[in-house]
């Protein structure tokens, strides 16, 4: 019989893990020689993450797991590409996990990056970095025309909402261009939670629960 959680069991495994490392008490599982020599040949993770680079976010750290158990894919300001695409469906399809966490995080630069871009006056990139915040542009558009008739601007706009607003889009974006991943959520085999990470707190609070997940509790 298969170990693999159900998704929304997966997701309680999470909740759990990061409960622990808000209250002080991690228990750092399975990382000693033991499980070394237990993934040496294999791995089964319980769940993908895909989330910023920022350095604050080390995923096993955050929801207190070990060698084997996260399958990690990260980059500046969580923005899908074709790679990241691909790496999410590897663990789907070939490893077979049942859940996608999306990780988001309030300080993000990307997200402080693309808001700058969008005033009237302001520098220019350098051009690989425009193209990875570029996709997070939009959302920053977004709030900040929600916010016109208040004389929202990019100095003073709510940048936890522009990466709010990204977050959202990120997980539709998943979706409409994985066939994959959007089959096996309707299939009831997959869920993704889209979730954001609070630095000073340690809390990864969820935004977004498609799937399965949403009957999981803590």
């Amino acid at each position: 019989m298969s170990d693999t959680p159900t998704p929304a069991r997966a997701w309680a495994e999470m909740l759990r893990g990061n409960a622990r490392f808000v209250a002080g008490e991690p228990r750092h599982p399975r990382q000693d020689v033991e499980r070394r020599h237990q993934t040496a040949a294999a791995q089964k993770p319980r769940a993908a993450l895909f989330g910023c680079s920022d350095s604050r976010l080390a995923a096993e750290i955050i929801f207190d797991k070990g060698l084997g158990d996260l399958f990690v894919v990260r980059n500046a300001g969580q923005v899908i590409s074709d790679s990241v695409v691909g790496s999410l469906e590897y663990a789907v399809a070939v490893l077979e996990v049942p859940l996608i966490v999306v990780l988001a995080h309030d300080e993000c630069g990307a997200v402080r990056a693309a808001i700058d871009s969008t005033g009237v006056d302001a520098p220019a990139l350098p051009a690989q970095v425009w193209r990875q915040i570029a996709p997070i542009v939009p959302a920053a558009r977004r709030v900040l025309a929600a916010g016109a008739a208040e004389g929202v601007t990019p100095a003073t706009i709510d940048t936890e909402a522009v990466g709010r607003e990204h977050l959202r889009a990120t997980v539709s974006e998943l979706l409409r261009t994985s066939e994959l991943i959007s089959e096996a959520v309707a299939e009831g085999r997959l869920a993704i939670v889209g979730a954001n990470y609070r630095l000073a707190e340690g809390t990864a609070v969820p935004d977004v629960l498609l799937g399965a997940a949403m009957d999981a509790t803590a």
